[in-house]
């Protein structure tokens, strides 16, 4: 400890320009220092002032450089002495650093850099601001032969990368040339590995996206795949892993996934097609999930459901419908579900009995299936009658709706099922079907889903309520007035921020209950009359024509 004391000493008394040897052997015993004890070294360094000293002595490139940049990165490991490398002015004298051309001073100075910006945001966007991305692109392309400044380089994008105001500095650069050449180069796990890192992230950019498969990222992947899919090594199933998720993460961007699809006919949407058929799971998820991203649009739904997509994931659910692989599931319905989104697919897919295996999940447990297996038979039965009739009159699916209204830690779960239950009325206009919703206690649920915070879900309840009225008012009439329907539709109708369409709907449906004596009476004694004459002067001409009408109507029946 005291040569420590003098080597500091000396160090305080030198002057910057001189790169004189008893300066550089005061580096040397600081770096010795450090190694043996970084913790108590650092301390007496902060104590002496010498943090003070390190600007100067790096802004004269010479044989200490070096030195200086890695006793600031040695002390900056310590999360204590980063505040103190920030105050003494370190970080841009080291930025200026990178510059240079000499890769050892590059080294250590991307060490230091990263060290005292580690785990804080806002000096790491301060880095961004300084312009250091480019930079360090550029050094990535002509240094790719140096193996530690190309890893120095790889954490610093990783952790750059994290920060959003970083993808328009990435885009702006070729990154996904120079990562991709190197990701070509290599061989071992661990340094695919920390490419990966840094991909990600970039990936989560639809800019990128783009960049990443131009540049042949894609080929990359496909082969880390065929290379790893019959391993049990736990390297290549965690690389299988990656590469595939990566891939779904590409097809994410709109122009990254169309020009992957070229039409239906690219060899790379033929290749993840192969996936869904394979027997190792993450295949099968990452080709059901790239199946969901590639329907993201008619033209490509259509072509898929034309091409016979559609019985390759009913094969794979059913699959699963044992083995109950969750995530493969999700995927799938998630899959089945896009592709029925274009009116024309609707039928040829309720044909290739794609309602049918969807229901072999009624017993899932697993909110995540639940959520998808009903937003694929909302999608289907969409305009499709006979469809509509033959599931809204199934018991069984119907009791499992309403126990699903109820699940009310799953609001996604609770909202699609009250959505479903409304669908089955609307779109098969069935009096079977109504009688099967009120047998099975669903209209409560109609009835409460009328005041969803939801205008949409609002609308399609008041809509399904007034048709249960209109096919089937006797059978209903005790549910309605249980749950208190006229009271409901009192508030919506009173409600100044209720929409025009909810009132519209609100006041087609009092019209449809007066047949029935309890509600009628209801209407009377909530003075139905008084606010149906306030909303004739609304200024939506549909809502103050209904206004009238049901006047009339509330009047001749009083």
């Amino acid at each position: 400890m005291d040569n420590l004391s003098e080597a500091l000493k000396t160090l305080k008394l030198s002057s910057a320009d001189s790169a004189s040897d008893s300066v550089e052997g005061c580096l040397d015993c600081l770096l010795k220092a450090l190694a043996h004890n970084n913790v108590e070294t650092s301390e007496k360094i902060q104590e002496m002032g010498v943090l003070a000293m390190m600007p100067a002595l790096l802004s004269e490139q010479n044989s200490c450089t070096p030195k200086v940049a890695n006793i600031i990165a040695e002390v900056a490991k310590n999360e204590f002495m980063r505040s103190p490398c920030v105050e003494a002015g370190l970080i841009p004298p080291l930025v200026q650093l990178l510059n240079c051309k000499d890769q050892e001073i590059l080294l250590q100075t991307g060490r230091a850099l990263g060290n005292i910006c580690y785990d804080s945001h806002s000096l790491q966007a301060q880095l961004i601001s300084m312009g250091v991305i480019p930079t360090l692109v550029r050094l990535l392309g002509v240094h790719s032969q140096n193996t530690a400044l190309t890893e120095m380089c790889l954490i610093a994008f990783g952790n750059l990368a994290e920060l959003e105001s970083s993808k328009e500095q990435f885009a702006s650069t070729n990154i996904a040339e120079e990562l991709v050449r190197l990701f070509r180069k290599q061989v071992e796990h661990e340094k695919k590995e920390m490419i990966f890192e840094v991909l990600a992230p970039l990936a989560e950019n639809d800019v990128i996206k783009l960049q990443l498969v131009e540049a042949g990222l894609v080929e990359c992947l496909l082969e880390v795949v065929a290379q790893t899919v019959d391993s049990d090594r736990e390297e290549d199933v965690a690389q299988l892993k990656t590469s595939s998720d990566l891939m779904v993460l590409l097809l994410l961007g709109d122009e990254s996934m169309q020009k992957l699809f070229e039409g239906g006919k690219g060899s790379v949407f033929q290749r993840v097609l192969s996936w869904v058929p394979s027997n190792n799971h993450q295949l099968q998820l990452a080709g059901a999930l790239a199946i969901a991203n590639f329907a993201r649009n008619d033209g490509n739904c259509i072509h898929m459901v034309d091409t016979g997509i559609v019985q390759k994931l009913l094969e794979l659910l059913d699959r699963h419908v044992e083995e109950g692989n969750v995530t493969v599931q999700h995927a799938a319905l998630s899959a089945l579900r896009n592709l029925a989104i274009p009116v024309v697919n609707k039928s040829k897919m309720l044909l290739a009995g794609v309602s049918d295996v969807v229901l072999k999940f009624l017993k899932s447990e697993m909110p995540p299936v639940q959520f998808k297996l009903l937003g694929t038979l909302r999608m289907l039965i969409d305009t499709q009658a006979d469809a509509a009739e033959q599931l809204g009159t199934n018991p069984k699916l119907v009791k499992r709706l309403v126990e699903w209204c109820e699940a009310k830690d799953h609001a996604g779960v609770m909202g699609e099922s009250n959505r479903l239950l409304s669908a089955l009325i609307r779109h098969s206009k069935s009096k079977d079907v109504v009688r099967t919703v009120i047998q099975g206690e669903g209209v409560k649920h109609l009835v409460t889903m009328a005041t969803s915070e939801h205008m949409i879900m609002q609308n399609e309840a008041l809509v399904a309520l007034g048709l249960i009225a209109a096919l089937d008012l006797d059978c209903s009439e005790k549910d309605f007035v249980s749950s208190n329907l006229v009271q409901v539709l009192h508030k919506l109708l009173t409600d100044e921020h209720s929409a025009p369409e909810i009132k519209y709907n609100s006041m087609i449906l009092i019209c449809s209950i007066m047949g029935s004596e309890p509600l009628h009476k209801e209407v009377q004694s909530l003075a139905f009359i008084d606010v149906v004459c306030n909303l004739r002067s609304h200024e939506n001409k549909t809502v103050a024509h209904q206004a009238s009408l049901t006047e009339q109507r509330l009047t001749a029946q009083s």
